[in-house]
């Protein structure tokens, strides 16, 4: 067990595997699988909601030869392929205890010759935390792909993401970002709502059909908001770099079962040996409420949820 001020990381059971790895600051706390992986299958205030997604019959798990949903929070290699994205995380992965988190690091992959892993590191007071994603190319050819930190959040919530700032026509002329769709893309399903600022996608667990959008704010953010309690994650992007699937920083996804909100880094030519590194920033907040979903009552809400804009590095 290691203590670093008021962080605490100690080894737990957690709803069927033996091997977790708890850390906490006595406010929050969050939990991180070994016995497969890496998964951040937790994260809330103590003793509260969790506030990702957990697939009750798949946790306890391991050695399963396809990819397991399971629940919280991964990273994955972008852009999407369905066999080299998909690859299993299904075995044990080491654990680094460190004085304020943890990294969590998986095997390399037989299949993708990638090795992925997880570090968080935890303030000693309030609900912030620092994650850091990283995937080493242990092949011995350059890839060229991005990481992909994707939170799987939990049924009946609401995600909240803003566009880079807005402007007026004709003083601006110039396209600011893109707005990407899928094929089963639907813009005029009801979970969609769009104001001049922000975009929001609601989950709706009685609402199967897929839906997905992505786009790119060199601040990319979001709030999933669920009973009254928001999960709040940022990352920084860099407007001259290439990002996957037409240029998203930022891209989200529901169905009947979860919805998931996710960052990307930029698309990067790896070299063998090399790593992409990829932080997010993240924070928990209570007694959010909205009376409404206007420009003017998501600044009021919202916006004080959200940290400065961070630098992207660890």
């Amino acid at each position: 067990m290691a203590i670093h001020a008021a962080v605490k990381v100690e080894k737990v059971e957690y709803k069927g595997w033996p091997n977790c790895y708890r850390v906490s600051n006595g406010e929050v706390e969050l939990v991180v699988t070994s016995d497969v992986g890496p998964r951040v299958i937790r994260f809330g205030f103590v003793g509260g909601q969790n506030l990702f997604k957990e697939f009750p019959e798949q946790l306890g798990g391991k050695g399963e030869a396809q990819f397991q949903l399971r629940g919280g929070h991964r990273v994955w290699k972008a852009p999407e392929d369905p066999v080299a994205t998909w690859a299993p995380d299904n075995v044990p992965v080491q654990i680094e205890i460190k004085p304020d988190g943890l990294v969590a690091r998986a095997p390399v992959e037989p299949l993708t010759k990638l090795q992925k892993e997880i570090g968080v590191r935890m303030a000693p007071s309030g609900t912030q935390v620092e994650v850091l994603h990283r995937i080493t190319n242990q092949s011995l050819f350059p890839l060229e792909f991005a990481a992909w930190a994707m939170s799987m959040m939990a049924q009946g919530g609401m995600a909240i993401t803003g566009f880079p700032p807005r402007g007026r026509h004709p003083i601006d002329l110039e396209a600011t970002n893109p707005l990407v769709m899928w094929a089963y893309t639907d813009l005029s399903d009801n979970r969609w709502k769009f104001t001049k600022k922000y975009m929001l996608l609601r989950q709706d667990p009685k609402i199967a059909d897929a839906q997905k959008l992505g786009l790119f704010n060199p601040n990319t953010w979001v709030a999933y908001v669920l009973n009254g309690e928001a999960f709040v994650k940022q990352a920084r992007a860099d407007a001259g770099s290439l990002y996957p699937d037409f240029g998203c920083s930022f891209e989200t996804f529901t169905s009947n079962e979860f919805l998931e909100i996710e960052t990307l880094s930029p698309l990067t030519k790896v070299l063998p040996t090399r790593a992409v590194e990829h932080t997010e920033h993240w924070s928990l907040h209570r007694n959010v409420r909205l009376s409404s979903l206007t420009d003017e009552e998501l600044d009021r809400v919202v916006l004080p949820l959200l940290q400065p804009a961070p630098a992207g590095g660890r």
